[in-house]
């Protein structure tokens, strides 16, 4: 067998097994919310800046409209986001909060801490984290 293809030597499952296992670990905490881990990044967005293009929050989750736009129905079915067309750029369609929607980033504040204690990892790993975060975001950069 060639060394190149055991699975134990691939990056590539590390960081999905990664990324599904920290979405499981965020999974009872939204669910109390009533909110899906897609739905909270783009809460996240929205709660940063409310009023955005559906073409930039889709760019900042590095997610095509035609992937975004279902998700977006959804949470305006919630009463999560409202959907409408910009005034002055109808091909635009401005997603905004709602009241439910701001009133649940309260309720949302305790979730990264909650994932911070049930990480229940060693002091080392913790200091290591800003910088896995950062060669990440530098790995992204490179497959973007």
């Amino acid at each position: 067998m060639h060394e190149e293809l055991k699975l134990d030597n691939q990056l590539c499952f590390r960081l999905y097994t990664a990324s599904r296992l920290m979405t499981q670990a965020y999974y009872p905490l939204l669910k109390a919310l009533g909110i899906s881990y897609p739905q909270y990044l783009v809460l996240m967005i929205l709660w940063e800046k409310d009023r955005q293009p559906v073409n930039d929050i889709a760019k900042r989750l590095l997610l095509e409209t035609n992937t975004v736009t279902p998700l977006l129905q959804r949470m305006e079915k919630e009463g999560l986001v409202s959907r409408q067309k910009d005034p002055v750029d109808s091909r635009k369609v401005i997603v905004s909060l709602t009241d439910k929607g701001r009133e649940m980033e309260a309720d949302a504040a305790e979730v990264p801490h909650c994932i911070t204690g049930r990480l229940n990892c060693s002091e080392s790993l913790m200091e290591q984290l800003p910088s896995i975060a950062t060669s990440l975001d530098e790995l992204i950069g490179i497959l973007r």
